[in-house]
């Protein structure tokens, strides 16, 4: 008899996201080209990735944490933000899409809440990002920002590194701090040791669907942070927006970073590139740009804060018995 933690790959597909079919801009997504190898499933030897107090980063263990982080997502995208939910998405009060199926998904979770009578605590989930391997990806329809970005051709240009794909980034409103972005990229850092990822990618979002409206921080960003030819992805033609709408001598640059989210921000500030052109992502009521970012371009000072070997948050000695993620060293410098 099949136990309860151990479920089929048909049953999850119904549990994480009914109805299966094509994502958003993107190919059909296949879940779990190799069931037995299910993230989540390989994540539950992980340790945790990095402790701050009462919060720790880690990657979910469980179809159960992987459903309350798409709670946490909806509530930012659709209940605090201008997300457009459908009447499934709406009904579930979750952020839910099959590349939830084949992604790694790092939290941090707060133990710090309060004890509930007769029920078993749970540390509560107060960010997450969610992150895609090349290796998966191509065995299961390519990359998310596919649908935005030619980001096949960049990888094929670089067939000797490693590609880790970054999104559906959010954070609970009381926690936007210092202290959970810090834990979340400290988190982001041990992964691309454990896995030895060569570049990060992602579409990060501007809030907005007016380019004109949004002149300004576009046009900082094609200017400044627009990547060299050799990193250089352009928006798939068919959604492509241009990026260059005011001279370089027009532009603001300090009213057009108050202009910038923080994790743009702290996109460039790591020493991330800027794809060609803008996409508008009219569910999400938001103007997508492409964050592609090297490791071997990251800002040292920021390397130097969180340790080559990811050692900046790490967590106390576990209790015997139990395994504690020890990153693989690489040498960057």
């Amino acid at each position: 008899m099949q136990g309860r933690h151990h479920l089929s790959p048909r049953r999850l597909v119904r549990r994480f996201a009914p109805g299966l079919g094509r994502a958003r801009g993107s190919g059909f997504v296949r879940p779990f080209a190799k069931p037995g190898r299910a993230p989540w499933r390989a994540a539950r030897h992980i340790g945790t990735l990095g402790r701050l107090g009462d919060l720790e980063a880690r990657l979910a263990r469980s179809p159960s944490e992987i459903r309350r982080s798409q709670g946490l997502r909806y509530h930012v995208f659709y209940e605090e933000m201008a997300a457009i939910a459908d009447e499934e998405t709406y009904q579930r009060r979750r952020d839910a899409d099959p590349y939830d199926l084949i992604c790694d998904h790092l939290l941090v979770l707060d133990h710090a809440v309060p004890r509930r009578p007769f029920l078993r605590s749970k540390p509560e989930i107060v960010g997450t990002y969610r992150l895609l391997r090349q290796e998966i990806a191509e065995i299961n329809g390519g990359f998310y920002s596919a649908g935005e970005y030619d980001v096949g051709s960049l990888v094929a240009r670089y067939p000797h590194l490693r590609f880790l794909e970054l999104g559906r980034s959010c954070v609970l409103k009381p926690y936007r701090d210092k202290r959970t972005v810090e834990l979340l990229w400290h988190g982001i850092w041990s992964y691309v040791l454990m896995h030895g990822m060569d570049v990060m990618i992602g579409c990060a979002s501007i809030p907005g669907t007016d380019p004109d409206k949004l002149a300004l921080p576009l046009s900082f960003l094609h200017h400044n942070a627009l990547a060299p030819e050799e990193w250089r992805v352009r928006a798939v033609e068919e959604r492509y927006v241009e990026m260059n709408r005011m001279a370089a001598d027009e532009i603001d640059a300090k009213a057009a970073l108050r202009q910038l989210p923080p994790l743009i921000k702290g996109y460039l500030r790591l020493g991330g590139y800027i794809g060609e052109g803008a996409v508008v992502d009219y569910q999400f009521g938001t103007t997508d740009i492409l964050i592609i970012l090297p490791v071997s371009a990251l800002n040292p000072r920021y390397v130097d804060h969180f340790g080559n070997d990811a050692s900046r948050f790490a967590a106390p000695a576990p209790p015997s018995g139990r395994r504690r993620f020890v990153p693989l060293r690489r040498n960057l410098t």
